[in-house]
């Protein structure tokens, strides 16, 4: 074997056997070494040159790259997520033909398409699901985000926070609690401009909590300005601190002033 192959191949045994113990500082460093070390590989995209070990090469530089998009995730770093997808994206695309299918593609691409969801980034959802195939989207883990999307967009949250328990995978979880996250505080910002206070049972039922308890560590962690007391929870504190913005009133009237007047003199 190439020795620069083989060495690559020992790092990313190394890198494996880190990831299992979940020792993720060590897996960073060894991730940095390895694409270095890939870099020397004309084989890997953009180049595609025919080398006497370029299958080789190409399988194990999407190994890597597919090894360092679950390791993002385990240590909830979502840029880092998303530079790495974009490298390994073109060893499901451009090299598709060079490579046997990956066990791991459909995985990773529900992964983006909840990453995509979270960031609330619909656009480029809907175009993530355009360049897939009918065969893929059937598959548990596109389809899982899919339903997710639909449910979303039709506020149907209950049904996307029982999602969770049917997440194709343990990857997967990390993504469904920021989702989870995002609903609550859009649930709870809008209640605490539509009510004064309500009832600990009636927020619970609100911001789609299953115990009294939980919703109380999500007040003290999340929301301080809120008052809990005699049995309710009391936005009017939280609206009383929000910075009131003044409507600049007479700027407006001489601005609509001076287009009506302008209007004039163009008819």
């Amino acid at each position: 074997m190439d020795p620069q192959l083989t060495e690559v191949s020992q790092q990313l045994e190394r890198f494996k056997a880190a990831f299992v113990r979940k020792d993720y500082n060590t897996c960073s460093d060894l991730l940095s070494r390895l694409k270095v070390l890939l870099t020397k590989f004309t084989s890997l995209p953009p180049l595609f040159e025919n080398t006497p070990n370029a299958a080789q090469e190409l399988a194990i530089a999407r190994d890597i790259y597919e090894h360092a998009v679950v390791l993002s995730v385990k240590t909830e770093d979502q840029d880092a997520f998303e530079r790495d997808f974009f490298q390994l994206k073109p060893y499901y695309v451009d090299a598709r033909n060079r490579l046997p299918p990956s066990p791991q593609e459909n995985l990773i691409l529900g992964l983006n398409l909840l990453r995509l969801l979270v960031q609330n980034r619909i656009a480029e959802f809907h175009t993530e699901l355009e360049l897939l195939s009918s065969a893929t989207l059937e598959n548990p883990c596109i389809k899982h985000a899919v339903e997710l999307e639909q449910s979303f967009m039709e506020g149907a949250y209950n049904r996307v926070l029982s999602a969770r328990q049917t997440a194709p995978d343990a990857t997967y979880v990390y993504f469904m609690d920021l989702l989870a996250k995002t609903i609550r505080d859009e649930i709870a910002g809008c209640s605490e401009k539509a009510y004064d206070y309500v009832s600990i049972s009636d927020a619970r039922q609100m911001v789609l909590f299953s115990s009294d308890q939980e919703l109380l560590t999500y007040v003290n962690e999340e929301h301080p300005e809120w008052e809990v007391k005699d049995g309710f929870v009391v936005f009017q504190k939280a609206k009383e601190t929000a910075p009131c913005k003044e409507i600049p009133s007479l700027q407006l009237i001489n601005q609509t002033l001076s287009y009506a007047r302008e209007l004039e003199r163009i008819v």
